[in-house]
């Protein structure tokens, strides 16, 4: 039995299962949502925060690039194992163990001191983010039918514009007065939403009894399957994208415009609404208007971000470069959830949480590897983030042109 024909059957099993119903499902997606825009705040508050960190202790763009990097490289490391861990031990038990990491490496990165603890901490921090994402994935598979899973799944990535805007009002204001404070409001509000996964996040699900019981899909069978390497790579390349730009977007403003950290803040606060909207946008083209033309959405979306790639380096006004900016972050975000929830229509629900860790550590990898080389290209060009830019043209239509190639059964 093929990995989609085994998605087919058990999707039938499923009206066995029960499923979050009524206030019981709210709170379940609120509870998520907390955590995920946590995850985005931390994210995206790193890249303000090295503007005054590397001013204090005297950084080159490369090392901030290495300490960026490394928060993804332990990401990338325990991503797969994350994913393991939320089909095997239950999603519950990863994401408080997730939070409960990143809460602690907050707080104690407000009081790190040196290039070689921030790169510790920050790798750390990396390894607590890694269960989160497919241990999400996990609880939405088991506690909502197959033909909502893509709908639930974008709202929830829409997080990406709450964590986004807490980054930038928030954490770059409290950055503003003191970088300290800003790590310090982040370890209380990962605290908060520790404790809302705690109380209003059920437990898994048992397995149903069916009469038929699917064949067993091994983790190699997984981790080998076609559509699972080729998301695997294509999320890599979209997440240099998104990461490469992300990381070093309050620097180029910075310098390009000599703006303030708080201008910048303002600015990139609307970004990210700009990104909460995809996410959900994303959700309601998935669903109701390219369901199973989702190359043709990744295609087309791949080229214009490309173009827009180029126009954030040509033009040398703040106004259409915040235009490009924000059209760019909107098709950026529907490259990612589109790639992201995938798999909840061609794998089975059994290996969902495998099948996210495979690829998202895609995207971790690509977070790893776009600050650091970016650093270096930036450092080696005397500073013009051009070489940034188009280069990051060129990487997203190769993912676009990758995504091509996942084959679909009928």
């Amino acid at each position: 039995m093929s990995v989609s024909q085994g998605a087919l059957k058990e999707s039938k099993a499923k009206l066995l299962v029960p499923k979050a119903k009524g206030s019981r499902e709210a709170m379940l997606i609120t509870a998520l949502m907390a955590g995920y825009s946590m995850i985005y705040m931390d994210k995206n508050m790193i890249s303000t925060a090295i503007i005054p960190i590397a001013d204090q202790f005297h950084l080159t763009t490369s090392q901030t690039g290495l300490m960026m990097s490394l928060f993804f490289l332990g990401y990338s490391l325990m991503q797969i194992p994350g994913g393991w861990l939320a089909d095997k031990i239950g999603y519950k038990k990863v994401l408080i163990l997730s939070l409960s990491l990143i809460t602690l490496f907050s707080f104690t990165f407000g009081f790190a001191g040196s290039l070689l603890v921030f790169i510790l901490i920050r790798f750390m921090a990396g390894v607590g983010h890694a269960g989160y994402p497919p241990s999400c994935s996990k609880g939405i598979a088991e506690n909502f039918p197959v033909e909502r899973r893509t709908f639930i799944q974008s709202l929830i990535l829409s997080t990406n514009g709450i964590g986004g805007i807490l980054a930038f009002v928030i954490g770059a204001r409290l950055i503003d007065l003191n970088w300290h404070y800003g790590y310090y409001a982040l370890g209380v509000f990962f605290a908060i939403s520790l404790l809302l996964v705690i109380f209003f996040v059920p437990n898994s699900a048992p397995t149903p009894k069916i009469k038929e019981q699917p064949k067993q899909i091994s983790f190699k069978e997984v981790i080998t399957n076609r559509n699972v390497l080729i998301l695997f790579i294509a999320m890599f390349i979209a997440n240099v994208g998104f990461y490469g730009n992300m990381s070093w977007l309050p620097s180029f403003l910075k310098t390009k415009f000599d703006l303030s950290i708080s201008t910048v803040g303002t600015i990139l606060a609307f970004n990210a609404v700009g990104g909460a909207l995809a996410s959900l946008f994303a959700g309601v083209l998935l669903t109701k208007y390219f369901a199973g033309k989702e190359k043709a959405l990744l295609l087309g979306s791949c080229i214009l971000s490309s173009l827009l790639f180029i126009g954030i380096v040509f033009f040398d006004s703040l106004a259409p470069s915040v235009v490009c900016l924000y059209l760019l972050t909107f098709l950026l975000t529907a490259i990612f959830v589109t790639i992201f929830s995938w798999p909840h229509k061609i794998l089975p629900e059994k290996v969902i949480g495998s099948s996210i860790g495979i690829v998202n550590t895609g995207g971790t990898l690509g977070g790893f590897v776009a600050p650091m080389t970016f650093g270096v290209f930036i450092s080696m060009a005397g500073g013009s983030f051009n070489i940034v830019f188009i280069t990051l043209a060129i990487a997203i239509v190769v993912c676009g042109l990758i995504t091509l190639t996942v084959k679909i059964e009928k």
